[in-house]
């Protein structure tokens, strides 16, 4: 948390020194590119590396430790309302709060052309993206599901780091596990728990070095944001982040309180590692290892519950990024002037829910599907570029959201499961 604050005071500092002299701008860049960065990126690729094999490891052991499969329908039912439920909740926050406050209007047109000229070519390339998950024709939907899930080639998914089949892979394997011979199953089972064990054990390495890979994270995203930016967007990076916070220290306790039993405050404050990495990193797959490790550790959370939900809500949940798609369409078109009539905004809840589960756990994933919906209810999609220069502070929150959102569902189903 030291070394977090530090680097975003040191980092803003460094901006506004900088201001104006090209000279120290470039030996800046220079310093975060050769320094930083490479701190930065070897605890990132540490945890990213235990990803695959954790996820597999633990979903499937997480699995066959149940032992019946009609158990495992429970499980996963309650768990896939609960992620429906809370998505649905966090989009409604998103946009009442952008509707009720309408930053969007009387926005400076100089600020906003501005915005869209200065990001116009990163706007573009993700707009190219989007051609990767738009499919045209009946068949073309379908054949795009089926390798969404059950791809046929499960390795090249593997590597291309697509969760979902990974997921469905391991959820197979597990539930065959519970169909064969006693011994055979045992010996896997160890192989799985020793294998996950080990991934955890490369985890408690990383966090060694998470204090100076947390400082250079945030200084090398701060140095260059900078505050100028942050005031042409203030109401609307504010709302998003007053969104967050009602989210994480309202919505989030209540569940706690209402379906554990347990003390919120206490609860938060054992979870903090898992907060603090998700918010550096702004990546649920990369912060799942150390949301698995602390959730059985601190939290109490029992493995076979914690290696079922947590891997399923990284990929699935993204409570923090369906809000943050919705107040995005709702801003957007109130600079564009664009009125979106109640149907069209209970539209863009139901696209920003639907589109948030297949989210990549990754650093701006959800951009390209956010742009999908932007055209469903015609708001322009390059439009998006008028915030793209603060999305890595606003990604780095709704991560957290994300990441906390599957741990409060993996303390429900502990604590239904204890009673059942």
């Amino acid at each position: 948390m030291i070394a977090l604050v530090a680097g975003a005071i040191i980092g803003i500092i460094a901006n506004i020194t900088v201001a104006g002299n090209e000279v120290a701008k470039e030996f800046l860049n220079s310093l975060i590119n050769t320094v930083a960065h490479p701190v930065g990126q070897i605890f990132l690729r540490m945890l990213f590396i235990v990803v695959v094999p954790l996820v597999f490891a633990s979903l499937a052991s997480g699995v066959a430790g149940l032992g019946d499969l009609s158990k495992l329908g429970k499980i996963g039912g309650r768990t896939l309302l609960f992620f429906l439920t809370t998505s649905t909740f966090a989009a409604i926050v998103g946009i009442t709060l952008l509707e009720v406050v309408r930053p969007g209007d009387g926005f400076d047109p100089a600020a906003r052309e501005m915005l869209m000229k200065s990001y116009a070519s990163q706007a573009t390339e993700i707009q190219s993206k989007t051609g990767d998950v738009v499919a045209t024709g009946t068949l073309a939907v379908v054949n795009q599901i089926l390798d969404m899930f059950i791809p046929r080639n499960i390795t090249k998914a593997i590597t291309e780091m697509q969760m979902i089949p990974l997921i469905v892979f391991s959820l197979l394997l597990g539930a065959a596990l519970t169909k064969i011979a006693g011994d055979k199953r045992d010996a896997m089972l160890k192989w799985l728990d020793a294998w996950t064990e080990s991934m955890i054990t490369i985890v408690g390495f990383a966090m060694k070095l998470a204090p100076y890979a947390v400082f250079c994270l945030i200084f090398g995203v701060t140095a260059r944001f900078g505050l100028d930016l942050l005031q042409k967007l203030g109401i609307f990076v504010f709302l998003i982040l007053f969104g967050y916070a009602t989210v994480l220290f309202i919505f989030y306790p209540f569940l706690l309180k209402i379906l554990t039993k347990r003390n919120p405050i206490e609860f938060m404050r054992n979870a903090s590692p898992i907060m603090i990495t998700a918010f550096s990193l702004s990546s649920s797959n990369g912060t799942l290892p150390t949301t698995i490790r602390v959730s059985e550790t601190a939290l109490g959370i029992r493995p076979k519950i914690a290696s079922f939900v947590l891997p399923l809500g990284a990929t699935m949940n993204m409570n923090g990024t369906a809000l943050f798609e919705g107040a995005v369409v709702l801003f957007i078109a109130q600079v564009f002037g664009i009125e979106l009539s109640i149907m069209q905004q209970i539209l863009v809840v139901a696209l920003c829910v639907i589109s948030a589960v297949g989210v990549a756990g990754i650093p701006g994933a959800s951009l390209p599907l956010l742009m999908i919906v932007m055209a469903q209810v015609g708001v322009p999609p390059d439009g998006l570029a008028i915030i793209l220069g603060v999305d890595r502070i606003l990604d780095m929150g709704r991560t957290v959201i994300n990441v906390m959102g599957d741990v409060v569902c993996a303390a429900y189903i502990n604590e239904v499961e204890e009673k059942v």
